[in-house]
């Protein structure tokens, strides 16, 4: 079941965050993996900025996705679910979830460009990579610029009302 998260589940989603992102070592250049993944304060700083949404069962999160509006459009964030969970649709209930919450027209998802696995996951549910990778990092997301380079932009015109959103965002 999929629910929103409060910060009494700060551990549990440090735990998933942390422990799925061991998948990283290996793929992702050295110089942007660490463990932890994402410290303490980095997790309470990113629960300050986003909503955090969950997959829940028997009382434990196995999955958790961050859900951001910014601007015109919405972001996926920290997308994780724990190892022995993975390949149940766990991921995929969030990420609908995500969609039919998203107020704009356009949901975008930043990963690691090595991260075969995640630009797959997207891509079999409709997102695509977007060409401008850079200046979209640039002015939704606040990362390094080594982050920048080793990463990609998938994007999902979702079915909305048109709204003020500007058109053109996908080529």
């Amino acid at each position: 079941m999929v629910r929103i998260c409060t910060q009494d589940d700060a551990q549990a989603i440090y735990a998933i965050v942390n422990e799925a992102a061991v998948a990283y070592k290996g793929h992702i250049p050295d110089d942007c993996y660490a463990e932890p993944y994402m410290p303490w304060a980095e997790l309470a700083e990113e629960m300050a900025g986003m909503t955090f949404y969950g997959w829940e069962e028997g009382g434990a999160l196995l999955g958790v996705m961050g859900y951001q509006p910014v601007q015109d459009v919405t972001l996926v964030r920290h997308a994780y679910v724990l190892p022995d969970h993975q390949g149940r649709g766990i991921g995929s209930a969030l990420l609908a979830h995500t969609e039919r919450l998203t107020p704009t027209r356009r949901l975008l998802v930043g990963t690691w460009a090595d991260a075969t696995w995640a630009v797959g996951f997207y891509q079999r549910r409709g997102f695509r990579l977007l060409p401008d990778k850079d200046n979209l990092l640039r002015r939704y997301w606040t990362v390094s610029e080594r982050q920048r380079e080793v990463s990609v932009v998938l994007g999902k015109e979702l079915a909305r009302p048109s709204s003020a959103v500007p058109d053109g965002l996908f080529p």
